[in-house]
């Protein structure tokens, strides 16, 4: 990197972010470099003492990417002062963000990785990557409520796209979405009466929970790997 490289493709290979959102937070004074604030277009090296938000980032030369089965109970948030933060239950040495969070009270499969513009890719829901979850509801599942989940459900000043659903069950689902709106499940199903008593996802994209614990982490294999970045290649 002797003649440098952008700035926002160094914060996105740093696991901070996308590039698009670099740039952002460039614009808005976020970022230094060695004590000044930084400017769009800025390149930096090895050599250049770069921070944001007033924390030392450092470019990893390996790209990370993690699969995490998140147990009931801890949160989505980089804030340091969350105890209940899933990294500091992860305390993995590299700095990496998740993939789509997952909210307090449900569980599964969780991507964590420093590559910010795989991450961006496989969040965006023009991009209609899968995500899966089985979820378990509190009255008996019926095919009213499969049809009117399946085709689109008012939340949040919109209407959900339209997704697969298909009854386990009496009481169980799984859903499909391709799409990432706030507690969007639990929301889907509070406006057609039920309320969610456990959620899992169980698979993003090609990568799936499978038989992971609670609370393990595991690195992909190759193959998991180049078939993701297949999936999302022409995204990024």
């Amino acid at each position: 990197m002797s003649d440098g490289i952008r700035l926002n493709k160094y914060l996105s290979e740093a696991g901070v972010c996308s590039r698009r959102a670099a740039d952002d937070y460039i614009e808005k004074g976020l970022v230094k470099v060695n004590g000044n604030v930084a400017v769009m277009g800025q390149k930096v090296t090895n050599t250049d003492a770069v921070t944001f938000k007033g924390e030392t980032v450092q470019k990893n030369d390996k790209t990370i990417i993690l699969a995490y089965n998140k147990p009931i109970g801890l949160t989505c948030t980089a804030a340091q002062a969350d105890s209940d933060s899933i990294f500091k239950h992860i305390n993995y040495p590299i700095r990496l963000q998740y993939v789509g969070r997952l909210d307090k009270d449900s569980q599964g499969l969780l991507l964590l990785t420093n590559d910010g513009d795989l991450s961006n890719a496989i969040q965006k829901s023009v991009n209609n990557h899968e995500k899966e979850y089985r979820v378990r509801v509190n009255k008996p599942v019926t095919e009213e409520f499969l049809n009117h989940m399946s085709n689109g459900v008012p939340v949040l000043d919109t209407v959900t796209k339209k997704c697969k659903v298909r009854k386990i069950d009496n009481y169980s689902f799984t859903i499909i979405l391709t799409q990432g709106l706030n507690r969007q499940i639990r929301r889907m199903c509070d406006y057609l009466g039920y309320k969610v008593v456990n959620l899992k996802r169980i698979r993003v994209c090609n990568i799936k929970l499978g038989n992971m614990r609670p609370g393990e982490l595991r690195e992909l294999s190759s193959f998991e790997t180049d078939e993701l970045r297949a999936l999302v290649a022409h995204k990024i």
